[in-house]
């Protein structure tokens, strides 16, 4: 089903043009929320309310550098939305950060958390360096300043950070004692994604990928596919990915492609996923030169003919340019934003189940989530607990979008958008606007 002409405009958010190849990433997100708003006839006065962040704060972070000189940083946080709950996103950290990056991440986290039922907003933040040029102790320098002038923003019932790119535990554990010194007072639920040891929770590591195999599954399900009958191309190898083939090839699926910035390795007789695990473990954590499968490039990847297709890499993977030589059946996106919105209605034409990332890759906030009602209780789980609780929850969510789907004859990705706007929108609704 393809949208028609939007009647949401506002002096901000435009009627946008013909979709490019290059999109800006916000406008990539409200081409879709303009889409579910006219599927859900979403009162303009609400469109407009949910179309804008909350807040948006840029910061100057200034450190002392190694040598001794003073170098200042540029620093984004934006609350999309705090109407479900406290808001919830990543801090990334990356020469090629900007304030509209930061907006569409924020929007596409507060649809995430709706889409699965967790009681968060969207949010995102980051610092815009090179990380690979820092030295651990400028991190470190960089984070607590960062978080210094965040205080204002941050807190366990006003927004939750989380790891992103180029961040990971100990750039969140250095928010977490930041943020404490400055409460005297340790507050362990200010941040999610951090050391166990620190207040984080088991499972969170695999939960990403462990969501993205339970709606992969419940999909396929869904098409009369059995897991252990079935072909599945993996692109990225990472956190996400190696999850994903792992927890793949232990439903016996044959896993017959895998990749990372080496390349693609392709073996149509299928690759055994532990010892490909335990050769990047013994090479420098790449996949170059592995012996058991043969080499193409990952664009290759892409259009190998599967059964089920994981972009688990980078964004804008799959546009107009090659969404037409996909012949996978399923794509599960492990990443954000592989599939880009030109690329939507090729698929769909073509059959092709898109389960989207909003979905698909939800596993980790609802982990973090977890994580952060552990952290409030000063109670934690067992990672049993977790991995039994996360795959009830994606399940759930699967099956919501599914229903939304067939209701509307609409796309999945249309359908998560619908749900999870309809969700906010009935809950902004339900408490009115404070004036």
């Amino acid at each position: 089903m393809s949208p028609k002409k939007s009647s949401y405009n506002t002096g901000f958010y435009k009627e946008p043009g013909p979709i490019l190849d290059s999109e800006s990433p916000f406008e990539s997100m409200m081409e879709r929320f303009r889409f579910a708003a006219e599927i859900l006839e979403l009162d303009e006065g609400l469109f407009k309310y949910l179309a804008s962040p909350v807040k948006q704060v840029i910061v100057s972070v200034p450190i002392i550098m190694d040598s001794g000189k003073i170098e200042v940083f540029e620093g984004f946080r934006v609350i999309h939305d705090n109407v479900l709950g406290p808001s919830k996103g990543g801090v990334r950290f990356s020469p090629d950060v900007n304030l509209e990056e930061v907006k569409a991440l924020a929007a596409w986290m507060t649809w995430k958390c709706a889409v699965v039922n967790v009681p968060f907003g969207g949010a995102k933040g980051g610092i815009r360096c090179n990380p690979k040029e820092l030295s651990l102790g400028e991190l470190e320098r960089l984070t607590r300043r960062y978080t210094a002038n965040l205080l204002d923003v941050f807190g366990p019932d006003r927004d939750i950070p989380a790891p992103d790119m180029n961040t990971n535990e100990q750039v969140m554990a250095w928010i977490m004692d930041t943020y404490s010194m400055n409460a005297q007072r340790t507050e362990t639920a200010v941040v999610t994604g951090k050391p166990i040891i620190l207040g984080g929770s088991e499972g969170r590591k695999e939960a990403t990928g462990r969501g993205v195999v339970t709606v992969t599954l419940a999909a396929l399900n869904k098409l009369g596919l059995m897991p252990n009958k079935v072909t599945v191309a993996v692109q990225g190898f990472g956190n996400v990915g190696s999850v994903s083939a792992q927890l793949m090839y232990e439903q016996g699926a044959k896993v017959i492609a895998i990749s990372d910035v080496s390349g693609g390795y392709v073996n149509r007789a299928g690759i055994d996923i532990p010892h490909a695990l335990d050769y990047i473990k013994s090479n420098n954590n790449s996949l170059e030169g592995y012996p058991h499968a043969d080499l193409i490039s990952n664009s290759e990847l892409l259009e190998i003919d599967c059964d089920v297709l994981i972009p688990a890499a980078k964004e804008d993977q799959i546009s107009k340019h090659n969404a037409g030589n996909i012949k996978a059946k399923i794509i599960s996106e492990g990443a954000n934003g592989p599939v880009t919105a030109n690329a939507d209605s090729i698929l769909e034409q073509n059959g092709i189940m898109v389960i989207p990332d909003i979905l698909a890759n939800a596993g980790g906030v609802t982990v973090s989530y977890f994580e952060w009602v552990q952290d409030r209780q000063g109670y934690f789980w067992t990672e049993e607990r977790v991995n039994r609780r996360l795959n009830r929850m994606m399940r759930n969510a699967f099956d919501n979008v599914y229903n939304v789907s067939e209701k509307h004859k609409i796309t999945l990705r249309q359908a998560a958008y619908v749900y999870s706007i309809d969700r906010v929108a009935t809950t902004l609704k339900m408490r009115g606007i404070y004036a």
